[in-house]
């Protein structure tokens, strides 16, 4: 379908009407904050580690290379900025409403099933040795064999949610989502061979990647829960992108699922109604013409009455004539 536009579709024009259609996917968003928030607070499920383990759990204790408030800039903001610059472009508020709730979808819901993985998992960090033991005196339970940590209990709690990435899966939610957003603005598959289309395209997974190896890096993260939050955030985002917008090779893959239904209906409105008039009109004289029976043939109306049927007002007329 060719890009048509009937008129300009703003915030201003078009926006409260959007936003109240989509009231209820608002309130879930809420929903999904408030949910995340609790499973940020509760304890995660603390793994046994016993003494033998903490060979492949003594990696350095570092900072983070992406700090935590830097996961939102580039998974929400960055994106939030690109769907800005298309809206004022095209002035098409469908596809500035849908992006944006899309994309918050995209990244709270991957954040409610990669906290909630963690909280369920426990497994403790690449360097929980000196989270557990601040000091590097290590302390075990003499049966058990099970460490017994000494350090701060919030730098402990932190050390059982390795698995999955929280950075990972949030990166890849959010520029994932900005990928197939790209992907369908600049007509990636449009089979014109034009692969400086692809490298935009893919650049944002690729930063998504980065930031996925950073945790490895800083022995946050094993490898493993790195591939699972990037897994975790590829499926919903993508997911969370088809629900709004068509495949990026469809011919519609340019648009949101709302903006061609918006063409539909206003084509259907802007028809005359002759065509409707004129069905009314002779259903209206099929129906007469059926229930037509002449006064003097009293004694054939039961003889004649599956002529009630508009398919079979013809014959009765018919009929009528002749008699």
């Amino acid at each position: 379908m060719p890009e048509i536009q009937l008129g300009v579709h703003t915030i201003r024009s078009h926006g409260v009407r959007v936003a109240r259609i989509h009231m209820h996917d608002w309130l879930i968003l809420l929903l999904l904050v408030l949910i995340d928030a609790v499973l940020n607070i509760i304890e995660p499920f603390h793994r046994f580690v016993g003494v033998g383990m903490l060979t492949d759990l003594s990696y350095p204790l570092k900072d983070n290379t992406i700090p935590f408030w830097a996961v939102p800039i580039i998974a929400i903001l960055l994106p939030l900025a690109v769907f800005l610059v298309y809206y004022f472009i095209r002035k098409d508020v469908y596809d500035f409403h849908h992006a944006i709730l899309g994309l918050l979808f995209s990244v709270l819901i991957t954040a409610v099933i990669t906290d909630a993985i963690k909280d369920g998992v426990g497994r403790p960090r690449p360097d929980f040795f000196w989270r557990c033991f601040p000091d590097g005196k290590q302390v075990s339970d003499p049966v058990t064999s099970d460490v017994q940590c000494t350090g701060d209990k919030s730098v402990i709690k932190e050390g059982h949610k390795s698995f999955p990435s929280g950075h990972t899966s949030w990166s890849f939610a959010g520029l994932v989502f900005l990928s197939w957003y790209l992907s369908g603005k600049v007509r990636v598959f449009d089979r014109r061979g034009h692969v400086a289309k692809l490298c935009l395209v893919l650049l944002p997974v690729l930063t998504a990647a980065m930031i996925g190896v950073s945790r490895v890096d800083d022995y946050w993260h094993h490898w493993q829960d790195v591939f699972a939050g990037g897994l975790i955030g590829t499926v919903i985002s993508s997911f969370c992108y088809l629900q709004f917008f068509p495949p990026p090779y469809d011919i519609d893959g340019w648009g949101p699922h709302a903006y061609f239904q918006m063409l539909a209906e206003s084509r259907n409105g802007a028809q005359p109604p002759v065509n409707n008039n004129i069905h009314l009109a002779q259903s209206a004289e099929l129906q007469t013409v059926s229930l037509y029976i002449p006064s003097q043939h009293d004694g054939d109306t039961r003889g004649n009455s599956w002529d009630s049927s508009p398919m079979l007002g013809g014959g009765s007329s018919q009929n009528a004539r002749t008699h």
